[in-house]
């Protein structure tokens, strides 16, 4: 078989070139540190190498999304614990405000410092974070949730947010929300129930107030009805000189017989009635509907009635009774929501731990596939350098094996 010149040339100019081009390859991934510099060089692994990026990015987002959520819920919960003690605070005022023997100037002083606690109350339930958003507005973070009512109608601080709360990804499947609405950890706050005398013929009422709030809450709770009005209405009738019968006048049917003595006190329903009348006598009262106040409101009424030297002495415990069950009432949401931040941060911390070993696993896997193996490489290049050198080597000498180089 004959070599002709030009396949002699084109093979080893070929071959010259084939190993200069292995040499560049393997000194570029010297230089990068990558073995795959180019989709070509392992289609395969490019592909799962740019999943396992897109997941390391994933990751990283997750990881500021954590951070960020943290940070939030973290103060959250610093400015429920201000405001917790502040409350309770103010709890113990309202129980020495009870104290018979204190003076009008005694009053005044306990309404200045309910003042004080109010005005910090409120000015928490505003907060902000840095970049100016209130915490507890729902989804109109932008707008102040609690204002002071210019009316004065109704509650004495309204809230003008909305229900929402925001949500933050913390990974592919968990999800953790990072704020609380207003209305639900300090609107949505049930004030005391009560109960109001609608009318009596021949009956004077010495007293009429609940005294055990337990007992009357129970028989609110198994008696109230929300859609027939006429249900929560109820009359006391003398019936005989020794005793009373408690009558539902919605229903007709007897709820009660109670011993009676005129002008002695006698109890129902938690109620303590002191009543004077006689036979055939009625007093009528109803189940006034649940109502609501935000814990600033319930600051704001309590102070406006130690600062009253003419509320009576009835209304005055009506007053203080109304103000305990409502701070009450107002702690134990806080302290719920103060408990749902530490769980949501248990999340937060588990989640962001098991996303650093993600991390670390995805790196670990794409490095094997792409990162070079500097031994392995380095010893290649050796190998492709010489063979190169050889082939420069051979060509010149081979190229010259002609028989005109003989001829003189």
């Amino acid at each position: 078989m004959r070599i002709s010149t030009n396949q002699l040339y084109d093979q080893n100019i070929r071959a010259i070139m084939d190993n200069q081009s292995g040499l560049a390859d393997t000194q570029q991934q010297l230089s990068t540190g990558k073995k795959i510099n180019r989709p070509s060089d392992d289609p395969v692994g490019t592909a799962k190498v740019l999943r396992m990026t897109e997941e390391l990015a994933s990751l990283e987002q997750y990881q500021r999304n954590t951070d960020l959520v943290t940070g939030s819920l973290e103060q959250q919960e610093t400015i429920l614990r201000n405001i917790t003690d502040s409350v309770n605070r103010a709890r113990v005022l309202t129980i020495q405000a009870g104290d018979g023997l204190l003076s009008d100037a005694d009053r005044k002083a306990l309404a200045s410092e309910i003042g004080q606690i109010k005005d910090e109350v409120f000015d928490l339930m505003n907060s902000q974070n840095a970049e100016g958003d209130y915490y507890f507005s729902g989804y109109q973070s932008e707008s102040q949730p609690f204002v002071l009512n210019a009316g004065g109608t109704g509650n004495a601080y309204t809230y003008q947010g909305d229900s929402g709360s925001n949500e933050v990804q913390l990974s592919n499947s968990v999800k953790v929300r990072s704020s609380a609405s207003g209305q639900s950890v300090f609107e949505d706050v049930a004030a005391r129930r009560n109960f109001t005398i609608t009318g009596n013929a021949g009956i004077t009422v010495d007293e009429a107030l609940v005294a055990g709030q337990g007992d009357f809450d129970t028989f609110y709770k198994n008696n109230y009805d929300p859609l027939t009005a006429a249900n929560n209405d109820y009359r006391i009738t003398i019936t005989a000189p020794n005793q009373v019968q408690i009558q539902n006048l919605g229903t007709g049917s007897v709820v009660a017989t109670k011993d009676f003595t005129s002008g002695e006190p006698f109890s129902f329903a938690g109620i303590d009635f002191n009543l004077q009348g006689g036979t055939g006598n009625t007093l009528d009262f109803q189940l006034d509907a649940p109502q609501k106040k935000n814990i600033a409101t319930t600051l704001y009424d309590l102070q406006q009635v130690l600062n009253n030297d003419q509320v009576g002495d009835a209304a005055y415990r009506e007053a203080l009774s109304d103000a305990l069950v409502g701070i009450d009432n107002g702690l134990e949401k806080i302290a719920f929501e103060t408990s749902s931040i530490g769980a949501r941060l248990n999340v937060a911390q588990s989640v962001y731990e098991t996303n650093l070993d993600l991390e670390v696993s995805t790196k670990e896997a794409r490095s094997a596939i792409q990162d070079v193996d500097y031994a392995e490489a380095s010893a290649e290049f050796a190998k492709q350098e010489a063979a190169l050198t050889a082939a420069l080597t051979t060509f010149p000498r081979i190229s010259n094996l002609s028989l005109f180089n003989y001829i003189s």
